[in-house]
């Protein structure tokens, strides 16, 4: 019944993969009925549904006369229960494990996200602190009893790297105008304004070899003129050589010729050395000043 004929078996040896899995399948369908139909007509079979009746019977009579039989009924059968019961228990709480397992993974990313929303706000609230901490540290340096001082922040810095000039974020409007001293804290000289427009201001460095400002050394009062080196840093130029000067020696505005206020610090002398037509002395100024990490400076706009 369950064969195939021959021009099937041609007809199927043209089909793909699918077909024939098809057909191995209904061959073993065809025998697991055969199998079943034998095993019907076996006296086990009928042994066995005997007995399914007479224990149903049994355990499901209220008689007390079937008590001695009900009792060893349950115990034949309750191993059988504790078996099924456990597999089933197990089934369900291999469920609600699988869920959980589900609902951790969700709990686990949002406290992921709410983590790093954490850790952002604190890096942020970290960095304003640090820039208010900062920012009381310049102000309380200033020398604002001497100075009429306006702060701006830099908006732009030379891109080159070169140290040359920034842009500050303050203009004519606030008052500003082309000349002005520009400073940071403990009334370090930064530079001065040489462009402007309504809202903001172009501020060319000390280290541009553009910029020159008259200068002294504060113990002794000798004098020079400091001028930017390319954007690499700053010398005290044209020192007479019978003027003192040596390592270690603070450099001041001078204030001579009124570009500059006087007293406004530079830096200190690094080295001293003869120029190259040995008519004057020369020193290498280092600059207390870090470009690169400033994000606020103040202009000065009048002396009190």
């Amino acid at each position: 019944m369950c064969s195939l004929k021959t021009s099937e078996r041609n007809h199927s040896s043209k089909r793909d993969r699918g077909g024939y899995l098809n057909t191995y399948l209904k061959k073993i369908s065809c025998k697991l009925g055969g199998i079943m139909q034998r095993f019907t007509k076996t006296k086990l079979f009928k042994v066995l549904i005997v007995a399914m009746l007479l224990l149903f019977l049994i355990s499901a009579n209220p008689y007390n006369f079937f008590n001695p039989f009900r009792s060893i009924v349950t115990t034949v059968v309750l191993p059988f229960q504790k078996f099924f019961y456990s597999v089933s228990f197990g089934y369900g709480n291999m469920k609600d494990f699988l869920g959980s397992i589900g609902q951790l993974k969700d709990e686990n990313k949002r406290l992921m996200i709410e983590k790093q929303e954490l850790l952002a706000r604190n890096a942020m609230l970290s960095d304003v602190e640090n820039e208010n901490t900062i920012l009381r540290e310049q102000i309380s340096t200033l020398p604002r009893e001497k100075y009429d001082l306006l702060a701006a922040n830099i908006v732009s810095q030379d891109p080159n790297g070169m140290g040359n000039w920034l842009e500050i974020d303050k203009g004519s409007d606030d008052g500003l105008s082309v000349g002005m001293s520009v400073i940071i804290s403990k009334g370090i000289l930064l530079g001065r304004i040489q462009e402007i427009s309504a809202s903001s201001s172009k501020i060319i460095l000390l280290t541009n070899s553009k910029s020159t400002v008259n200068a002294m050394t504060s113990n002794n009062g000798t004098k020079g003129i400091v001028k930017g080196e390319y954007g690499l840093g700053i010398i005290l130029d044209m020192v007479l050589q019978t003027d003192p000067i040596q390592i270690g020696d603070n450099v001041v505005t001078s204030g001579i010729g009124g570009e500059f206020p006087r007293g406004l610090f530079v830096g200190v002398i690094q080295e001293v050395h003869n120029s190259d037509d040995n008519l004057f002395q020369q020193a290498v100024i280092s600059s207390p000043v870090q470009v690169s990490r400033l994000q606020m400076v103040f202009v000065v706009k009048n002396e009190k």
